[in-house]
């Protein structure tokens, strides 16, 4: 009963904590996650001791964001994306290599041990999916274009970054490379991305009529939140994470009708459950090991160095899309999140590295979160909205907007 009622208070502490961080970040226009980021580290271990990241709690975190990918995959479809293929794998490729790249290099410098160093650098390669997703849906613009061209490259992202992670660690803990064995674990992530994208949409397509005949109006919600759950577990075990099964989850039920009821449906859980995600990412941050002047240096350099050598990487991928656009797309592929985070905790858990650069990279992981969507943001906004982002949108939308407009 006591560990019930302790979770509980920590749950309304999150909760409510996220409502003012969020709102004030709104204030001072800025995007509500970066606020309800920076609220995490307050209420969190290293500041006021409120909260402390537990089990329970990361099993609440876990479930927000992939609800939040599922939205995010509800607002686009499998067509957009095949029109921007081509620049998503760029991006999602070069997005890897130069920070990779980057990384490494760095990291050798303040350290010659080159397994170490190649640990590192998976911390500075995957795009959080998350983080960028929540500022492109509360901006209203997952339609566009560049915002299609992010979520897929960081599709991409996620399964290299997997293949990445399982070289550096075969290497670091001095066991034989089996490229047969990676080349495996590749050809199953693509493989199932790939036959859930079409075989998903195909039968959703042909047989989205019979959500229209359950009685019940939550039904058609309550179905494709199964089909999200399942999805999400299943790319689990391909090697993927989560969010991935729930993104492409969402993208299948885009091609119902009811796409546009189950977008208003889904608003309650996100609004419920996405803050735990973003405040236990700033609750994650250790403080006091940046306390030192080393220590802040590190930080500074590992900061700077991720937010450019992605900022690199995406615009490279982006640039057929005009300059304009792939800056855009370099800034929505800054933010490395929880992939930071859990490649830093790997790295401490196997004596890799100690306190104090697992906390630079917790830290950076962390900055470069809050760093970039208020620039993206503001990029987005001088942009405005595009007329193709209207075009795109299908006739039965049209018709069920017009209808709700009547």
């Amino acid at each position: 009963m006591g560990d019930t009622t302790a979770i509980l208070l920590e749950v309304f502490i999150i909760f409510a904590a996220a409502q003012v961080g969020g709102a004030f970040a709104r204030w001072i226009r800025l995007p509500s996650v970066v606020g309800q980021i920076v609220v995490g580290c307050i209420v969190g271990p290293s500041v006021l001791g409120w909260i402390t990241p537990s089990e329970p709690l990361e099993v609440l975190s876990e479930i927000g964001v992939v609800l939040l990918l599922f939205a995010v995959g509800l607002e686009t479809r499998l067509d957009d994306v095949k029109r921007v293929g081509g620049s998503a794998f760029a991006v999602g490729v070069i997005g890897v290599i130069v920070p990779f790249v980057g990384g490494a290099f760095w990291a050798h410098s303040i350290g010659p041990d080159w397994p170490r160093s190649l640990f590192v650098a998976a911390a500075f390669v995957a795009t959080s999916a998350g983080i960028t997703a929540a500022v492109l849906k509360q901006m209203g613009v997952l339609r566009r274009i560049e915002s299609r061209v992010i979520l897929g490259a960081a599709v991409i992202d996620d399964i290299l970054a997997m293949l990445l992670l399982g070289v550096v660690v075969a290497i670091q803990a001095g066991g034989s490379l089996r490229v047969s064995r990676l080349l495996v674990v590749a050809g199953e992530a693509i493989g199932f991305v790939l036959v859930v994208c079409w075989l998903g949409t195909l039968m959703m397509r042909r047989g989205s009529k019979w959500l229209e005949r359950a009685r019940d109006p939550m039904s058609p919600l309550l179905i494709v939140l199964i089909l999200c759950l399942g999805l999400a577990w299943v790319a689990t075990r391909f090697g993927l994470a989560a969010i991935i099964g729930a993104f492409l989850a969402g993208m299948i039920a885009s091609e119902t009708r009811q796409r546009m009821q189950l977008e208003e449906q889904m608003q309650p859980l996100l609004a419920l459950m996405t803050p735990f995600f973003f405040v236990l990412t700033g609750a994650q941050v250790a403080l006091a090991e940046l306390a030192s002047g080393e220590a802040l240096w590190l930080l500074l350099v590992a900061t700077l160095l991720a937010l450019v050598t992605k900022l690199i990487g995406g615009w490279l991928g982006a640039l057929r899309l005009g300059v304009r656009s792939a800056l855009i797309v370099g800034v929505g592929m800054m933010p490395r999140g929880e992939v930071g985070i859990v490649v830093a905790a790997l790295g401490l858990s196997a004596g890799v590295f100690g306190q104090q650069l697992y906390a630079v990279i917790i830290a950076m992981s962390l900055l470069t979160s809050v760093i970039a969507p208020p620039f993206l943001a503001m990029l987005l906004k001088e942009r405005g909205p595009t007329p193709e982002a209207r075009d795109q949108i299908r006739p039965q939308d049209r018709a069920s907007t017009g209808a709700a407009n009547k």
